[in-house]
């Protein structure tokens, strides 16, 4: 099934984003990558003095090696290994470890082109992927799938996976009844074992939940949709319920770290943008990890229930009275919201009043988001929905000061412009610069703003129900004509950030498919120097471009098919898609941005 998406994703877009080629160019060679101790010595951190000049020349002897080797594999099956091809998987892992030396993107790509001329001779016709591996390698392509705007391949690729674990469970019944029957115990325990560690999968709860949250996210333009969506997900309930301690402590990591490339040990760490601490894992890496995941999936597990909560309760701060009906319930919703914000704030590390200050020094400039890393939207989310506990909350927060409703408004605003702008200022072009802030920015106005906008959606549709005006009473007019204000002033802030996005947006879709194109290979042009990458990617030219009848007439034709033009014309549009999708959801945030300030005229 992974396969299946993977060559979706290839074919309809070709390569999503730079890292993200590079981890699926090398999941495709890990079969038959060497062992740890077999290219140690190539490494960081090896004790390997090599220079860059001795790196790539030893890239050029690898590949050299593999064409002289190529003959020989010549009458063996499509599908079987060929004699050297490791040798392809060795040449890349030292371009991008020179890559990691001298931050030139030539190198990185060069890695990219030689896998995929790799792939030209030798294409995988099917790979099976299931059961315990399925959960194995998805570590590969569902964290970058997670912050892409590509949400169509997202949810086909979880609603599959979804598909499949509810399949083999019911399937896991009767496989172990046969077995009992037959009186294989040993079988029957296992088979009820590998049940439950598939059951108490982190992927599977982290999709369940994500299926959710996407879900919210697609509807995210309608407050009715979104409050009708909510209730096909019992308003979130059962995802908090799913929170439980007992089960994160049950939960089984199955990823398979060690199938990762040496420079990213675990999906959420990449020394390629940094110094290398260390090479060798330590003994408790999975461990470690587990925990990290754990926690933000119990945070992104509460966030159905806090939109809920927020929507609902956030209203009745502003009216006059509260009827005795439904002043328990909005007590006990406002107490509950304040529950999961508490426990919100735990799990990034802080107690609820210190991550109220937190945010507050973020907005006023005494700190950066940059210091939380890829926390980030956790802590926007955050500052988000705490903005919606107070406005309903009758005490303070914070106990140096009276926190006024519209002093919280302001602050989310301010930390809206202020992570956006930050994040713009160090944005570089997606195809240039392999991990850039992309992701966070797509994040950041599918999420955040997102949710500070259903707060004031339902703010507009109880100052005004179901747009029909109504004579208000004095003190109800009293009463809304301050928070009309500082709703029109929220509005304003949004569309400014998000129309910043949606420009530097523009600016990067102005580039044509050639101009880009040009900017790759201006990479891979070498300059006389001898320390400038291309050397390699112009031995697989010169290689492709040569007849050899010694070759056989199906790596023959392979050779002919080879085309590295299309290869980084895959990657110009597999950007400009991505671009582009993002694009239109900063227009629709725009549009209904537009609309609302249509609407808060009225009020």
């Amino acid at each position: 099934m992974y396969v299946k998406y993977e060559n979706r994703l290839r074919d309809s877009h070709g390569i999503t984003w730079n890292s993200y080629l590079m981890l699926q160019g090398l999941l495709h060679t890990v079969s038959f990558l060497l062992e740890p101790d077999q290219f140690q010595p190539l490494l960081p951190g090896s004790g390997c003095s090599a220079g860059c000049p001795e790196l790539r020349d030893t890239s050029l002897k690898m590949v050299d090696m593999y064409w002289k080797n190529l003959s020989f594999s010549k009458d063996l099956d499509p599908q079987e290994n060929m004699h050297g091809e490791e040798l392809l998987s060795m040449a890349c892992n030292v371009l991008v470890q020179l890559f990691w030396r001298t931050k030139h993107l030539g190198y990185l790509l060069e890695a990219i082109l030689i896998l995929e001329f790799g792939l030209t001779i030798r294409r995988y016709g099917t790979l099976e992927i299931k059961n315990i591996l399925l959960e194995t390698v998805s570590h590969h392509i569902l964290p970058q799938m997670l912050k892409s705007p590509l949400w169509s391949d997202l949810a086909d690729l979880m609603r599959e996976y979804l598909k499949f674990m509810d399949d083999y469970m019911r399937e896991a019944a009767d496989l172990t009844f046969v077995a009992y029957r037959h009186r294989n115990y040993s079988k029957a325990i296992e088979f009820v074992l590998f049940k439950e560690r598939l059951q108490n999968s982190c992927q599977y709860l982290m999709i369940k939940v994500e299926t959710s949250i996407l879900q919210l996210k697609q509807k995210a333009d309608n407050l009715e949709e979104i409050e009708r969506t909510l209730e096909n997900l019992n308003f979130g309930i059962e995802l908090v319920q799913l929170s439980n301690e007992e089960r994160y402590e049950a939960l089984t990591l199955n990823e398979d770290l060690h199938s990762r490339p040496w420079w990213s040990p675990t999906p959420d760490i990449n020394y390629l943008f940094g110094q290398l601490f260390f090479l060798l894992l330590c003994k408790n890496q999975a461990g470690a990890m587990q925990a990290i995941v754990s926690k933000a999936i119990k945070r992104r597990s509460f966030l159905p229930r806090i939109i809920y909560l927020s929507t609902q309760i956030a209203p009745s701060s502003f009216k006059e009275n509260i009827e005795a009906n439904g002043s328990v319930h909005d007590t006990k919703s406002v107490l509950e919201l304040k529950s999961l914000l508490e426990q919100y704030s735990a799990d990034l590390g802080y107690p609820f009043e210190e991550a109220i200050k937190v945010i507050t020094g973020i907005s006023e400039g005494q700190k950066s988001f940059k210091d939380f890393g890829s926390d980030v939207l956790c802590w926007m989310n955050f500052a988000v929905f705490f903005n919606a506990w107070n406005l309903c909350s009758h005490h303070s927060g914070e106990p140096a000061r009276e926190r006024s409703s519209q002093s919280t408004w302001n602050l989310v605003d301010r930390l809206i412009q202020r992570c956006i702008k930050e994040q713009l200022v160090s944005s570089q072009p997606p195809l240039t610069c392999p991990g850039s802030n992309f992701p966070v920015l797509v994040q950041l106005v599918t999420e955040s703003c997102s949710w500070h906008i259903l707060v004031i959606q339902s703010y507009l549709r109880s100052m005004l129900p179901s747009g029909k005006k109504k004579k208000k009473s004095v003190p109800a007019d009293q009463l809304s004509a301050p928070l009309s204000h500082v709703i029109r002033s929220s509005i304003e802030s949004l569309s400014s950030a998000v129309e910043e996005v949606k420009k530097w947006l523009d600016h990067q879709l102005t580039k044509s498919p050639d101009e880009s194109m040009d900017v790759l290979l201006s990479l891979l042009q070498k300059t006389g120097g001898g320390e400038d990458p291309g050397h390699v990617f112009q031995m697989v030219e010169d290689f492709a471009s040569v007849g050899n009848p010694e070759l056989g007439e199906r790596i023959s034709l392979a050779l002919q098919s080879w085309n590295s033009a299309d290869v980084l014309r895959k990657f110009v549009k597999a950007q400009h898609t991505m671009l582009l999708k993002f694009h239109q959801m900063c227009e629709s945030k725009l549009r209904l941005l537009e609309s609302l300030k249509v609407s808060v005229q009225h009020v």
